[in-house]
């Protein structure tokens, strides 16, 4: 068995591992990323917002990927048949398959000078230097050990503790090869509470089902589902080809992120390993950044490891728990049919929601948002609905 030593060892050569490696290698570490699978396809929407490509435009020309910008979502009542188009801003959202994203970060990572490990880290363990990470074939030795292996992490199962199932969401369905567009689509469904989507990619369309991992409902029946969405809505012509797919994220409870534990003495998690994932939108590509960045600023500047944990918890963790209690009612039939009707109504209802899908809108101020249209009649009703209990917060 090979062995090598480094500085820093990142399990996971997704969004959030790559951009640490990226900034760590950048700044003189050593660095090994440990990953036998990516660059890949994930079975999400995979949305980019314009922040989060604003966060790595010095690394990658986004320019270059093929990417399907997105001008519209459109919101789709089921129970009336009826729909709301939402206008995005320019750049607001496009969506790249992930295999051209995530490789291009990967790309920027090697470049900068990360060394990657194609192999699955199969074990990790601490020793007197700091951590040993076991692949089939290598043994590495590192003094810093991050878990960027998504919401299954090896990193956290082992240093940490997995994931509650109530924490995780499935999210299944297919790739609809030989279709695409310029439209999200997006339907809110009440059993189990979640949604369906259809996010274009440049090739094909990503198209699925996320609901409550402990919602009662298997991957089997939710990908039925999906099916039979893709048949209803005529979203796949004769001619192409459906692949499946199911995939875990995290989408924890209030008081699941009330004890998160992001890391510890000499080890850190960034990304879904850590839970960064808005638990309505499931949305988590931009804290995956972002929780990449911060880890690498901690680690270059020497700052205590508490420091990186008091800022995911103020900067991210904090809003992510405003939407958890959001959640339990937001897919709610009365709440849905009054944010449906709002959106039909209101153009700054529908600016709001806008700058929500591109993660402009906090959830903490949500709620002022709403009022502070003027169209008290509409904003009231649906403030009542779902916040009237909460207190309003800057």
């Amino acid at each position: 068995m090979t062995a090598r030593a480094c500085d820093v060892a990142i399990v996971g050569a997704g969004p959030a591992g790559c951009w640490a490696a990226y900034g760590l290698a950048r700044r003189g570490a050593r660095v090994t990323l440990v990953d036998g699978t990516h660059p890949r396809e994930k079975p999400c929407g995979g949305g980019v917002t314009g922040r989060a490509l604003g966060l790595v435009s010095g690394a990658i020309d986004a320019s270059r990927l093929p990417v399907c910008g997105i001008h519209t979502a459109r919101f789709v009542d089921g129970v009336r048949n009826t729909s709301t188009v939402v206008r995005l801003g320019e750049r607001a959202l496009v969506v790249a398959g992930r295999m051209a994203f995530d490789g291009a970060l990967l790309a920027a990572a090697s470049a900068a000078g990360a060394a990657l490990v194609r192999s699955r880290a199969v074990s990790v363990s601490r020793d007197k230097a700091g951590f040993v990470i076991h692949t089939r074939t290598e043994r590495i030795h590192a003094r810093v050990l991050i878990g960027a292996d998504g919401a299954n992490s090896l990193v956290r199962r082992t240093l940490a503790r997995p994931f509650d199932r109530r924490d995780l969401s499935i999210a299944t369905g297919y790739f609809v090869h030989g279709a695409t567009s310029h439209e999200i689509l997006l339907e809110m469904v009440d059993d189990p509470p979640g949604y369906l989507w259809s996010f274009p990619r440049p090739t094909h369309l990503a198209v699925g089902i996320c609901a409550q991992a402990d919602a009662g409902a298997h991957a089997g029946a939710l990908r039925a589902r999906a099916a039979s969405w893709i048949r209803m809505r005529n979203l796949a012509p004769q001619s192409a080809t459906l692949e499946s797919y199911s995939w875990p994220i995290p989408s924890l409870t209030s008081q699941g992120f009330a004890s998160l534990s992001v890391g510890g003495a000499g080890w850190f998690l960034v990304g879904d390993a850590a839970g960064l994932v808005d638990p309505i939108t499931r949305e988590g590509i931009y804290f995956a950044l972002r929780s990449g960045e911060w880890v690498t600023e901690t680690l270059s500047s020497g700052e205590p490891p508490g420091l990186y944990h008091e800022r995911i918890r103020d900067e991210i963790v904090a809003d992510l728990m405003r939407a958890a209690d959001f959640k339990a009612k937001f897919f709610a039939a009365r709440f849905r049919g009054l944010l449906l009707d709002a959106l039909r109504s209101s153009g700054k209802v529908r600016q709001i929601m806008a700058d929500l899908i591109a993660g402009e809108q906090p959830y903490g101020t949500l709620k002022r948002s709403l009022l502070q249209t003027l169209e008290l009649g509409l904003a009231w009703q649906l403030v009542r609905s779902k916040w009237y209990n909460q207190p309003l917060k800057e």
